[in-house]
C-alpha cells in the first residue's frame, strides 16, 4: 500500500471510531495537544489510560467478587474509571460507567455485574481499535510520510 493510501485508510479509520460512538470530540483535544517535540503525546497518555484501566477493572472484579460487596470501594473504582476515560475520549466506556455507577448507587450487585461485563467489553474494544490506529500512524510515520488531520465533518 502506498503512502496516500495508507493515508486515508488513517483518515477513514479514524472517522469509523467517532461514527460508532467509540471515540468523542475529547479524542480530538488530545490529538492537539501532540506536536514535533512531543510526537508520542497521544499513544502515551492513552497507554497510561490502558494501565489504570487494567488495575481498576481488575479491582472492580475482585471487589464485587466478595460474599458482602462494599460500595463504598466499588462506586470510587467506577468513577475513576468513567473520569479517566472521559478524559481520553472513550465515548462508550465513559457511557457504560455512568449506567454502572447509578447501579452503584442502588446498591444493585446484580446489575454491577452485568454493568462490569459491558464497561469490559466497551474498554477492549477501545483498547483494540486504538492500538491499531497507533499502528496505521507508525506505519506512515515509517513510510516517511505525516500523519493527516481527520475532518469529521458529519
Amino acid at each position: 500500500m502506498d503512502l496516500v493510501q495508507m493515508q486515508k485508510s488513517l483518515q477513514d479509520y479514524t472517522k469509523s471510531l467517532f461514527l460508532e460512538g467509540i471515540l468523542d470530540s475529547q479524542f480530538l483535544q488530545l490529538q492537539q495537544l501532540q506536536d514535533e517535540s512531543n510526537p508520542d503525546f497521544v499513544s502515551q497518555v492513552v497507554t497510561l489510560f490502558f494501565q489504570d484501566s487494567d488495575r481498576i477493572l481488575n479491582d472492580l472484579s475482585l471487589s464485587l467478587d466478595q460474599q458482602v460487596v462494599d460500595f463504598k470501594k466499588v462506586d470510587p473504582h467506577v468513577h475513576q474509571l468513567k473520569g479517566s476515560s472521559s478524559s481520553i475520549g472513550a465515548q462508550r466506556v465513559k457511557n457504560a460507567c455512568v449506567v454502572f455507577r447509578s447501579f452503584c448507587e442502588q446498591q444493585n450487585v446484580e446489575a454491577c455485574h452485568r454493568c462490569l461485563q459491558q464497561v469490559k467489553q466497551e474498554y477492549y474494544l477501545v483498547k483494540n481499535r486504538l492500538e491499531t490506529l497507533f499502528k496505521l500512524e507508525q506505519q506512515i510515520v515509517a513510510s516517511g510520510g505525516m500523519i493527516p488531520a481527520v475532518e469529521l465533518g458529519f
